[in-house]
């Protein structure tokens, strides 16, 4: 006899489903990755605090510099008392934050509740994809990453979507509360994950090395931030002796955050370099598209955001379907390089508009651009993945989250940097398409490494 679906036990064995549960961590995670909303607010937010267009970049450092430091720390965190519990307590903190931000009578109480907006953010990503792929067992990790991947990008795509519409009709406060329902719901409907994995014997978390990394994390960023500046150098040595610190403790602790052994597995360390070289090139899409449309006569704001939309949906296109290519019929190495390949196929597609570009180019550059974004990271996550032991799964993870975090930083610094060098001497346009084919060999240059080191890094046993 089959299961009557208006009975009291249906509901309880969706909530317990695989599906449904996938569904609500993906929906959680959307509390971190919808802050792309943020951009669209940002004029709005300029006025409603009477600031500078270059006092506006402290919404997005306060935010970024405290999620990227705290990811590793809270990877292994939930590696010890357990993903679903941290990620549990990163939806509840995201959602006073983000009340919080949106009732900042001045602008430097919103920037401090930006801080916690980003611890929240930290514990919500730091635990995601662990969960994801425990819901789906280590046979078919490429396919648990794959939607995890497809759910991040998803989140980026909608975000500017959205951004403009609430801003209009509720202003910039908006951009913050309505992700508040968001993380509520995602609580509420996670029934059936287990509450924590069980604790390591003498699993004891390592504060004084979680210290010196948090420091070294944080004044990197604000270094590559600041690159243009003195203040750079001083920072950079302090970030160094943080470094230093932490490498030294973590040698000598029993449970270290993250073991330096696996610095030197094969081809390990250069895998996570062409990482953030990806990510820089990848990022420059976000960064001066919206300039190049904002000149194109006739966009609408909202046509403008669809556009940008493609570069986020051809991730979504492609990162399902390269889970379930991997471990079948292509590696993930080999993934890893087409991804990057075509991030470099993508960019050298947008240096080639010019104002007569029909509107279906620029979302086919943008898509392939995407496409190849999608496919690179999915590779990337599950090489790291399948590197560190089964029970750094959220050290495994919140890896991949900080080496995409420091591309973009550095993009925001270095890209920006080359593009006014370019305008300066050959105007906007020039400029424009100099630094995508710039980007574009930057991507390629990437895949070429990643060619050469292809099935050289090592996978650990659990």
């Amino acid at each position: 006899m089959s299961a009557d679906p208006d009975s009291p036990r249906a509901p309880v064995g969706l909530l317990r489903s695989k599906g449904w549960q996938i569904a609500m961590i993906g929906l959680g995670t959307a509390t971190a990755q919808l802050d792309t909303s943020v951009n669209i607010a940002f004029p709005a937010i300029t006025r409603g605090f009477a600031l500078t267009i270059g006092d506006i970049q402290w919404v997005v450092i306060c935010y970024v510099l405290t999620y990227a430091s705290l990811l590793l720390v809270l990877g292994r965190i939930g590696d010890s008392i357990g993903h679903a519990a941290v990620f549990r307590a990163g939806l509840i903190w995201s959602a006073v934050a983000l009340l919080l931000v949106g009732y900042a009578p001045s602008y430097g109480l919103m920037l401090a509740f930006r801080c916690l907006q980003g611890v929240g953010a930290a514990l919500v990503l730091s635990c995601g994809a662990a969960l994801v792929t425990s819901l789906y067992g280590e046979e078919r990790r490429g396919r648990a990453l794959g939607i995890y991947t497809m759910m991040m990008a998803l989140g980026l795509m909608i975000g500017p979507l959205l951004g403009g519409t609430l801003t209009a009709i509720w202003d910039w406060p908006a951009v913050f509360w309505f992700r508040i329902p968001v993380a509520v719901a995602a609580l509420l409907l996670l029934h059936g994950m287990p509450a924590s994995t069980p604790r390591l014997g003498r699993d004891r978390f390592d504060i004084p090395g979680g210290i010196a990394l948090i420091l070294g994390l944080v004044t990197l960023l604000m270094a590559l931030n600041r690159v243009r500046e003195l203040s750079a150098v001083w920072l950079g040595l302090l970030s160094a002796l943080a470094f230093a610190g932490f490498i030294w403790r973590e040698s000598r602790a029993e449970r270290p955050i993250i073991a330096l052994d696996v610095l030197r597995l094969p081809g390990f360390a250069l895998l996570n370099l062409v990482s953030v070289l990806a990510n820089v090139a990848a990022f420059s899409v976000w960064l001066l598209v919206p300039y190049y449309l904002a000149r194109v006569p006739g966009y609408t704001l909202t046509e403008s955001g669809a556009i940008l939309a493609a570069a986020a949906a051809g991730a979504v296109l492609a990162a399902p379907i390269g889970g379930r290519l991997i471990g079948r019929r292509v590696s993930a190495g080999r993934l890893a390089v087409a991804g990057a390949a075509g991030i470099g196929a993508g960019l050298l597609l947008l240096g080639a508009w010019t104002g007569q570009t029909p509107t279906i180019l620029r979302v086919a550059g943008l898509i392939v651009q995407g496409v190849g974004l999608g496919l690179f990271q999915l590779a990337y996550s599950e090489i790291v993945t399948a590197a560190l032991p089964l029970r750094d799964r959220g050290v495994a993870g919140s890896l991949v989250l900080l080496t995409r975090t420091f591309g973009t930083v550095t993009a925001a610094s270095i890209v920006l940097m080359v593009f006014e060098i370019l305008q300066a001497k050959h105007g906007f346009l020039a400029a424009f398409q100099q630094t995508f084919q710039l980007a574009a060999l930057l991507a390629f240059v990437s895949a070429g490494l990643l060619a050469l080191s292809t099935g050289k890094v090592a996978t650990r046993r659990p």
